[in-house]
């Protein structure tokens, strides 16, 4: 699943907020790029990709946007039967979108009314990552000099610049 990049970016940093190892990375992820690389490295990611200087809040979400997408695309250029479904088209369109994935995954679509449900429920609830704590924390702003720095990486991974329709090959749709 993706949505818009900026949304991403806004939700990583919240996230960030709430978890002080994410928000370390951040903080030491500002200092340089070689920084980012040693954080994903130490946590099981190939860091090389995530070479990065965080020098503003919203860039490593677009970072962590942009290597998942790419890594998305190469299964799809090596063959690989893998699908993705848009955040906007889902709350959209929830029975429909639904009713798709049920289907792609060869699940009967008599499911899809109790999927429906499910997407209501905050499955963070009781936990530091529940809908209600993320709230709390200011989303960063869109500044027309963060928008440059985002749009100079997002061009560095072929992805659509912010602003720009964002839909990836191989999205599954109901229209």
């Amino acid at each position: 699943m993706y949505r818009d990049i900026v949304s991403v970016a806004k939700s990583v940093y919240r996230l960030s907020m709430a978890l002080p190892s994410v928000r370390l990375v951040f903080l030491l992820g500002y200092i340089s790029g070689h920084m980012s690389k040693i954080i994903a490295d130490s946590i099981g990611f190939d860091g090389s990709n995530l070479r990065v200087r965080m020098s503003n809040d919203l860039l490593a979400g677009v970072a962590l946007y942009a290597v998942t997408t790419a890594n998305y695309l190469d299964l799809r250029r090596r063959g690989f039967d893998v699908s993705a479904l848009r955040y906007e088209d889902l709350v959209a369109r929830p029975l429909d979108m639904c009713r798709v994935v049920l289907g792609f995954c060869h699940l009967p679509a008599s499911l899809a009314e109790l999927a429906v449900r499910a997407l209501d429920v905050d499955s963070q609830r009781n936990s530091v990552l529940a809908k209600s704590v993320l709230r709390r924390f200011k989303e960063p702003q869109l500044t027309p000099q963060t928008k440059t720095k985002l749009n100079e990486l997002l061009h560095k991974y072929n992805m659509s610049l912010s602003g720009e329709p964002n839909i990836i090959d191989g999205t599954l749709s109901c229209s």
